[in-house]
């Protein structure tokens, strides 16, 4: 975790401590050592954040950002699938090989889970356990940088007031993604608005 986070989290610090101690004996996903996976960004850095809802539930899939799963998983999961998708139809990117979203994350974008954990298995296992508290906190720390947040789904958009650019549409699982996902061009979105406020481009690329 990148030190910049540290004062941030600090406010919270008895809920944190009281949710890893009701989890430490469970298995989790993604493991205990990668729940803060996504904060190794400089707050700083930070020019769009993907809001999620909870880890991949599957062993092994979820390594602490957002959406994305490890090299080693070669599965994509269909969420991700349908993600890799649109950006096919938005910008023309060939659907990569693999799910690993860390190249994004080197060029500032926070791949944040409304829900940091749950138990291998079993989606939404620790939803009630307060971790939208402190990933709440997390968000409105990146909002102060005017980051183009994006908003998939009921879950991230409780977070909308936060944010003055943004994308929004339903969640990328394949329950809801033909109401409104696909066709939503999010990627061209967002680098259109970093380009009105003379950022840099994200290469949603990832080969």
């Amino acid at each position: 975790m990148h030190s910049s986070w540290t004062p941030i989290l600090e406010p919270h610090r008895h809920l944190l401590n009281s949710i890893l101690e009701t989890i430490h004996d469970q298995e989790i996903s993604p493991p205990q050592d990668l729940i803060f996976s996504a904060l190794c960004l400089d707050v700083a850095a930070i020019k769009c954040v993907i809001v999620g809802q909870d880890p991949y539930p599957t062993k092994g899939n979820a390594h602490g950002l957002a959406f994305s799963v490890p090299l080693s998983v070669s599965k994509i999961p269909a969420s991700l699938k349908n993600i890799f998708t649109e950006l096919e139809s938005d910008l023309g990117i060939a659907i990569p090989n693999h799910g690993d979203l860390t190249p994004w994350v080197s060029q500032g974008v926070l791949l944040l889970n409304r829900v940091l954990t749950t138990q291998v298995g079993q989606s939404d296992a620790h939803k009630g356990l307060g971790w939208q508290v402190i990933t709440e906190a997390i968000a409105s720390a990146a909002a102060n940088q005017n980051p183009v947040a994006v908003l998939w789904g009921k879950q991230a958009q409780e977070l909308g007031d936060l944010f003055s650019l943004k994308v929004e549409s339903v969640h990328p699982s394949p329950l809801s993604a033909y109401r409104g996902f696909f066709g939503s061009k999010p990627f061209s979105q967002v680098n259109a608005m970093l380009k009105d406020t003379h950022r840099t481009e994200i290469d949603w690329s990832l080969a």
